[in-house]
Formats: structure tokens, C-alpha cells, sequence
């Protein structure tokens, strides 16, 4: 006998097994174990230490630096800890483009699909743990459109991530609420990386992954991820995207999400030299990975 269901958070026209619709409906995340070709993550983290050691560039928009080890006297990979917006890149964006990423991506969000936030994420060791680690958040608090059960998560891992190296955790069922107010938690240590307060009694799971094992979120599911507290890296790639069909920038003007509007705008304003909207920021951080082009497509060029 067929049954026929209803879901809230997959495209209705997905091809991913019911068991698959049923644990992302009901969690709100996804893991698919082998997920990523060993050959293809070799090739992103060689890029990634080629940029660390002055060998190559990277079409990126922004480099962070670990602040806890900046006067340590260590350098490239040892304090490079975050390359982000590589979509214009053309190693990295072979990550993004992955077909065996983009088709658990289509079968949670559809056929129409914009690639909108990328991160190559590094801990590595000896930081200070309050710099290490990313409190519990929502990604949606960053992004100024919706609607958010048409974005997705990626994030796949490039050697075995677990408690001790700083994996994941999530509050699973945690999409099923709604945005929270996001600060920065008492006594932070990183820009942006913004918190919600009072939920940290909520039962954690912590996703322990292989290399090359892909984790797919919701926006509005509540995770973070702890210290790097080994001797080795924790290295991740990731990216999210959005149906660019269906999607629709908001004015965030006088919500919760007005803090980071402005903190972002700040920053693109002193990279740059000029004002940029958080809106055009959003759109020139997103690339058209396939289907049919939307509101991200709106600038001729990236910054």
C-alpha cells in the first residue's frame, strides 16, 4: 500500500528515501555517511594549505585569523581558521557544484538552486578554547530571506571530527520553533559569531563524522560546535543554499536581525571603502549552482 504524507520542510517532489524525509522532517538535519569522493576533499584542503603557505590565491571575500594565536608566532594553518565566500573560486566552487552534495541539497529544497554562504573551517590546535568554539545559534539570524524552509545546510568533514576536535552538536526537532533574539554571549571572543541564551539545557546530539561524511541542516535548527582541544586540526567545508526560485529578501530593519545587518554592513564598509546594503552583500555572496536564476542573480558582479 502507498501512503501518501505531507511534508513541512522537503520539497514535495523529493527523491530522497521516506526514512530520509522522515529523519530531517522529525530532526530537522541529515547525515549521509560517505557522502563526498576522498579525491575531491584532497583537493580543496591541498588548496586550502597551498593558500596557508603562499603558494596560491583564493578568490575569497574574507580570510579570518584565530585572535588567540595571532601573537603566538604561529602561522599559516596554524592560525588561518576560516576562508569564507569562495563561491567565485574555482577549486573550492567544485565542492559546491558536487553533484552527490547537490542532489541530497535538491532533494530537500528543490531543483532551482543558489549557492549562498561558503566556508572552509579550520581549528586548529592550541587556541583558546572561548575562540575555538561556536555558540549556540541559527543560522537564519544571518540571512536577510526566506522563506527558510527553502535554505539548507551543508557541511561535510575532511578528516573525523568529534567531541574532542570541536564537531557539531544540534538541538534536534529545534526547526520545528522559531528565530530567536541572537547577542553575543557573556564575556565573547569572536565577531559575529552571535548566540541565543537559555536553551542550553536542551538535549544535544553531537554529530561524530568520517572524512567525507556530509551533514545537511535546517536554518532555524539550534547548533554550535566546541573547542578544538587535540593536538591536530578540525578541518570542514561547507555551504548553503537556497531555492532560487521561491526565495525573497526581508528588511530586517527593527527585528532581532537588525544587529548583524549592521555589523556586516560595517564590515563591507571598511574592506571597501564604500557603503554596501546587507542585501547586496547576501547577493554578491551567492552563485547559481542550477535550475532557474532569482532574486540572488540581481548584481552583475561579486564584490
Amino acid at each position: 500500500m502507498v501512503v501518501n504524507r505531507s511534508y513541512n520542510y522537503i520539497d514535495e517532489h523529493s527523491r530522497l528515501s521516506e526514512d530520509q524525509k522522515l529523519f530531517y522532517e522529525r530532526n530537522g538535519y541529515l547525515l549521509i555517511k560517505n557522502n563526498v569522493n576522498e579525491e575531491l576533499l584532497n583537493i580543496v584542503c591541498k588548496k586550502f594549505i597551498d593558500f596557508c603557505n603562499g603558494k596560491t590565491n583564493i578568490n575569497t571575500l574574507t580570510v579570518m585569523k584565530d585572535p588567540s594565536l595571532k601573537d603566538t608566532g604561529v602561522c599559516g594553518e596554524y592560525l588561518i581558521n576560516k576562508v569564507q565566500d569562495f563561491v567565485y573560486d574555482d577549486v573550492f566552487w567544485k565542492y559546491c557544484s558536487d553533484k552527490d552534495v547537490v542532489s541530497i541539497v535538491e532533494g530537500i529544497i528543490g531543483p532551482n538552486i543558489t549557492a549562498v554562504h561558503s566556508m572552509f573551517i579550520n581549528k586548529p590546535p592550541n587556541a583558546d578554547p572561548g575562540f575555538s568554539l561556536h555558540p549556540l545559534h541559527q543560522d537564519l539570524h544571518y540571512f536577510p530571506f526566506r522563506p527558510e524552509n527553502r535554505i539548507v545546510a551543508s557541511w561535510t568533514a575532511l578528516e573525523r571530527v568529534d567531541e574532542k576536535n570541536g564537531c557539531l552538536y544540534v538541538v534536534p526537532g529545534s526547526h520545528q520553533g522559531t528565530l530567536y533574539r541572537h547577542e553575543y554571549p557573556e564575556g565573547y571572543k569572536n565577531s559575529l559569531y552571535h548566540g541565543v541564551q537559555g536553551f542550553e539545557h536542551l538535549p544535544k546530539e553531537h554529530v561524530v563524522m568520517e572524512k567525507g561524511d556530509t551533514v545537511f541542516f535546517h536554518p532555524l535548527i539550534l547548533h554550535g560546535s566546541g573547542p578544538n582541544l587535540t593536538k591536530g586540526f578540525r578541518k570542514a567545508i561547507s555551504c548553503h543554499y537556497a531555492d532560487s526560485k521561491n526565495s525573497y529578501f526581508i528588511d530586517v530593519s527593527g527585528t532581532t536581525q537588525e544587529n548583524i545587518a549592521k555589523e556586516l554592513e560595517a564590515v563591507a564598509r571598511k574592506k571597501l571603502g564604500t557603503k554596501v546594503s546587507h542585501i547586496d552583500i547576501w547577493k554578491a555572496k551567492s552563485r547559481l549552482v542550477k535550475g532557474l536564476p532569482g532574486v540572488f542573480q540581481g548584481v552583475s558582479s561579486h564584490l
